[in-house]
Order: structure tokens, then sequence, then C-alpha cells
């Protein structure tokens, strides 16, 4: 394949243990420790790959899909072990993933205290959705990184989801770093996701039916309640509230007034309080990196109000404004 600078595509397709197939691999590799951000097939579609604990490749991989607002992202990880440094398994969760492991099923579970994954790709949550490919690639590159990935569709919002290397250059040409190639993808549609944050519920349909997992657990799965919709993205393919602070949230502050925090953003005004800047440079990406975990920070400090400056609408900007707007809105 022809590629615009930018964007380059190796092949590993020619066998497990191929030269081509190590070198992808470690290329891809190198890439997502740089903070890079790189596309590669699963068994399920291509996924959009970037380093899950990297804030900025996260907020330059929402950039380039052009993402609306900040969802959560599904981990993928090499195995069991490493997704239990990562969440909480309870016995249902071990069934499920001694079951279906490596396959095209997403657990949503509590993250552990310790968990390493960046904030924006939970999106501010205190879950965590994770995922073992089985696809062979995927699984090398994974074991190459030594780390999770955050991998969702590699692929424009709102754009049918892409099984070919050719359908992730037609969104995607020019906006991100590398492609692997492996042919075409087996399953076709996204991983079936089941959340264990309660009884077990089946959040989006997928490539492994309902009636397997339903078969291995004993029972049925639920369907998320009615109104459980209606809000932000618990996980992908289900809505539910984000991460919102206790403390009021003002936005568009000039100055802040006594008695509140501040989220500054850009140049920030002289300030006796407790102060937190998303980006003292003005840099979008940077305050996509910041925004959940700042939110949190000021949270803890204990103030009544957080003092948000303007954040420019244009970009990741769009998204922040989304993120602010829910985390001001009235609460119950």
């Amino acid at each position: 394949m022809t590629v615009e600078p930018g964007t380059r595509v190796l092949k590993a397709s020619a066998g497990p243990d191929a030269a081509e197939t190590v070198d992808a691999v470690r290329a891809a590799a190198a890439c997502l420790k740089a903070g890079g951000l790189v596309a590669f097939p699963t068994e399920t579609v291509y996924g959009l790959g970037a380093d899950a604990c990297h804030g900025e490749a996260i907020a330059r991989l929402y950039a380039a899909k052009g993402r609306p607002a900040f969802n959560p992202l599904i981990a993928h990880v090499a195995g069991v072990t490493a997704a239990r440094r990562l969440a909480v398994f309870d016995a249902e969760a071990e069934t499920l993933a001694a079951a279906f492991w490596p396959g095209p099923l997403t657990l949503v579970l509590p993250k552990r205290p310790d968990c390493p994954v960046a904030a924006l790709a939970l999106a501010g949550l205190d879950s965590i959705a994770i995922r073992v490919p089985s696809h062979r690639t995927a699984r090398a590159l994974l074991d190459a990184f030594g780390g999770p990935v955050v991998a969702p569709s590699a692929n424009r919002s709102g754009h049918v989801s892409p099984t070919t290397p050719a359908h992730v250059l037609a969104d995607l040409r020019g906006r991100i770093d590398l492609i692997v190639e492996d042919g075409p993808c087996a399953v076709g549609v996204e991983s079936t996701i089941v959340a264990l944050l309660g009884p077990p519920t089946l959040l989006r349909p997928g490539g492994l039916p309902r009636e397997e997992i339903e078969r291995v657990l004993g029972h049925a799965l639920l369907n998320p309640a009615p109104g459980e919709t209606d809000d932000a993205p618990l996980a992908p393919g289900m809505l539910a509230s984000h991460y919102a602070p206790k403390a009021r949230v003002r936005l568009d502050a000039t100055a802040p007034r006594e008695g509140e925090a501040l989220l500054a953003f850009g140049d920030a005004p002289a300030f006796d309080g407790t102060v937190l800047n998303l980006s003292p440079r003005g840099d979008l990406i940077e305050a996509a990196a910041n925004l959940f975990s700042h939110l949190r920070a000021l949270d803890a400090a204990g103030v009544t109000t957080i003092a948000v400056m303007p954040v420019p609408h244009e970009g990741l900007g769009e998204a922040i404004n989304d993120r602010l707007a829910r985390a001001a809105a009235p609460k119950p």
C-alpha cells in the first residue's frame, strides 16, 4: 500500500514466526512506547492503539478519531495476570475470563486503587473495561509492549468500524503513525461487553453471543436499567454517568472567588487559593490528558466550588467542554 507521509504500513501477514512479523511488532511496540498511535488487527475489528498509561497519547487518539466526548476506552492486555493488575476480579469475573479469554469479551470491573491506566482513558470512572484479544498479531504486540493498550476501533468517530487495513487508511491516513497489516478480521464486529459491578449486565452485544456467557454463568445476564442510557458512557456501547465532582463547578470563570479552587487554562490570574492548570501553555492535548485527574485533585481539596477558566471549543476543546458541562450540571 502507498501511504502519505506520516502513516507507515508494516505487514505482519507471512506467519507468526516470519521476520517481517517480528519487525512490524517491534516497530509498533516502540511507537507505542514513544507515545505514538498504532492501528493493529484484533479478531473483532482493527483497533487504534495508544499506551493506556500515557494521558497525552490518549488525548491524541481522541483527536485522531474526532471523538465527540471522552468515552471510556477498553484496555487490551496480554493475559489474565496482566488484567488482575488493573482490576478487582470476583468469582464470576474469574469464571468468564477462564472461559472466554483470549477472545471477543470485554469485562467492566472495579479498578484497583493502584491501577496505572490514565484517568482520561477511564473517563474519570472507578471502573475499567478490559479485554484479552486472541488475534496472533495483537497478542504479539501486547507481549512486546509489556503493558495495557487502549484500542477503540481504528476509524473516525461515527464511521463504520474497520475490518481491513484499507478501511483504516480510508479514515485515518496521515492522522496516525503506523498500521500493522495482517489481513481481514475474522469476527468483524466489536467485542461483547459485560459489566460485573453488581449483577452481571450485558452492556453491548458483540462477537460473543449472550447465550454462551449465560451458559457459563448459569443464569441470565441483566440488561441496563431504564434511564442508565441517558447521560455519558460507562463503557463503549452503554450510557451512564461519568465521574462528577462533589464540589459545584462554575464555568467560564475569569477569576476565582473567595473560597473557590481554580481550574485554569493558559495564563492564570494571580490567586492565593488552590490552583491546578490544565495546560499553562494553552495546549488542548495536555489539557485533555489532565482533565479528570485535576478535577479529582481539586475535589479532594474539600472546596465547595471549582471555578473553571474558559477553554476554547475547537478540536479537543469540544470534548473538554462537554465533560465540564456535565460536571457543572445540577446534581440530584
